[in-house]
């Protein structure tokens, strides 16, 4: 490659701004590409979001029901199934189901399910179980702890 052969890549090239109200000869003179007249044609001419002209906003026209609690948490459900698949053994924690891909969030409380059979003991620590799956656990010769 020699240096009379180099060329500058495209990509490299910055398109300047358009330079607007500079005059008919700069392509965007004149109204400078707001149109004319109207409330966004005027300086400060903004208008807040969901404003619709006075007309009665959408959201304003729209039912409203029920509300949210802030105060309520979802639980992560694993099934005695999903457990039995994956062969986990020794004692299960909500970590060991995180590396388990059993649970998305680390942070989340983590509820274990009845769905499915036990065969073999397993000592099981959750933040809640179903009573189903606590009966399957305790049947099986295992543990049931709550977190």
């Amino acid at each position: 490659m020699k240096l009379n052969e180099i060329r500058v890549p495209k990509s490299a090239t910055v398109k300047s701004r358009k330079r607007r109200g500079q005059g008919a000869s700069s392509g965007i003179g004149g109204a400078a590409g707001r149109g004319h007249k109207g409330q966004k044609a005027l300086s400060g001419g903004k208008v807040r979001r969901g404003f619709e002209g006075g007309q009665m906003p959408l959201i304003r026209r729209l039912p409203k029901r029920g509300f949210t609690n802030l105060n309520t948490f979802r639980y992560e459900v694993v099934n005695i199934a999903d457990i039995v698949e994956r062969e986990l053994g020794g004692e299960i924690t909500p970590e060991a189901l995180r590396a388990a891909g059993l649970v998305r969030k680390s942070d989340t409380k983590v509820k274990i399910l009845g769905e499915g059979e036990i065969q073999k003991a397993l000592n099981i620590k959750a933040h809640a179980f179903s009573r189903s799956a606590k009966n399957k656990i305790v049947n099986a010769g295992g543990t049931a702890e709550e977190l």
